[in-house]
């Protein structure tokens, strides 16, 4: 705004997208002294950023994906810091109920530290029949993705970001940004609106392959007979993450679970947890890829979730409090980093591991685009 508070519709950096990306966008840009403006649809971020479990799966990751989960993990532990929410250095830990599972992640190499069963017992509040023992991710954190977002916005608002919510951006071109408010010119423009690439860079999209992935998720209120000491992952993500789904053990760890679960493995499900901070637990999730995902969701899943955890945990039946569907990219590659135009730069994680890489990933192209490091107090070090 100008002395009389009217916008001023130029930026050196203007934000489409107020997701985990376009904040990290404008965090890097703000912290070089420049100018910034993030613009958005909705009143504050609803989308994926918020509905997720708040697990940062640093340790989980390689190659590109671990580099900018690397970076993200200093960014996450300086904001929650500066910006004051809550964020812990958890790790992650994982059940293994069979051998296969232990074969895995006893090839996982370093900053994974294998555990028995008792040790595991007094961090998880498992149930003992079954169980083999785990492993614990030492890098990994956790976050309460609700309270997160809404906090970063406002610490970005007082490093001198402007956020012109209920604003929807129409176009972008080299260095111009149009939305249902006016243009705003910008030295730089960054595209950052996730799975609606597709409605602002329609031939990107279809380019790279961008799709929708729906995933269904649920809140339950729990009697545990001690807190989760971490996130909790289970055979089921071992398939699914870089570090150890590519392993060669991890194929047969893959052909039993789809074999004996057909059910789970065409809700294509991760099963994992998390406990947020007034006790109540994550459940989920299930993924069904579409260019556009139907919005009604199977009760087959959420019934799958609450059984397996039934199964899993030494607990009464949960008490679901809250279901719901999130969204994001899906792509063969794991990241889209595109310079589009002069001055005009999309960014997305293409996989669900947004949370985990997005800082990151908005740091390190920022870094690219601007080339200057950053000035101001708060610089990561």
């Amino acid at each position: 705004m100008d002395a009389e508070g009217v916008p001023v519709n130029r930026a050196d950096v203007v934000v489409a997208g107020s997701g985990i990306v376009g904040l990290g966008a404008a965090y890097a840009a703000v912290r070089r002294g420049l100018r910034v403006i993030v613009v958005d649809r909705t009143d504050a971020p609803v989308g994926a950023t918020i509905r997720n479990f708040g697990h940062l799966c640093i340790g989980a990751q390689e190659g590109e994906a671990r580099r900018y989960a690397d970076a993200s993990r200093e960014l996450w532990l300086r904001l929650s810091r500066d910006a004051g929410f809550w964020l812990r250095e958890s790790g992650t830990l994982v059940a293994a109920r069979h051998e296969d599972e232990l074969a895995v992640l006893e090839t996982a190499g370093d900053g994974i530290r294998m555990l028995d069963v008792d040790e595991l017992l007094r961090l998880a509040p498992l149930r003992r029949e079954g169980l083999l023992g785990g492993a614990h991710i030492e890098t990994d954190l956790q976050t309460d993705p609700r309270t997160a977002a809404s906090a970063i916005v406002r610490h970005l608002v007082s490093l001198g970001v402007e956020f012109r919510f209920r604003t929807a951006v129409t176009g972008v071109r080299s260095h111009r940004v149009d939305t249902t408010r006016g243009p705003i010119e910008a030295g730089l423009v960054v595209v950052a609106v996730n799975h609606d690439v597709d409605q602002l860079l329609p031939g990107l999209a279809e380019r790279v392959g961008v799709e929708r992935c729906a995933l269904d998720m649920m809140r339950a209120a729990v009697t545990l007979r001690h807190p989760l000491a971490a996130p909790l992952l289970t055979g089921w993500s071992l398939i699914r993450y870089g570090r150890f789904a590519g392993a060669p053990e991890a194929a047969a760890l893959r052909e039993r679970l789809h074999g004996e679960r057909p059910d789970l493995a065409a809700l294509d499900l991760n099963q994992m947890y998390t406990q947020l901070p007034d006790g109540t637990l994550i459940l989920g999730d299930s993924h069904a890829t579409a260019p556009a995902p139907a919005p009604f969701q199977p009760e087959a899943a959420f019934a799958a979730f609450l059984a397996e955890a039934e199964a899993l945990f030494d607990m009464p039946a949960p008490r679901v409090i809250e279901r719901w569907q999130g969204v994001y990219a899906k792509a063969a590659g794991e990241f889209l980093v595109e310079r589009v135009d002069d001055g005009v730069l999309a960014l997305a994680a293409t996989t669900g591991i947004g949370m985990t890489t997005g800082l990151g990933l908005a740091e390190e192209n920022l870094t690219a685009a601007l080339g200057a490091a950053p000035a101001r107090e708060g610089t990561p070090s």
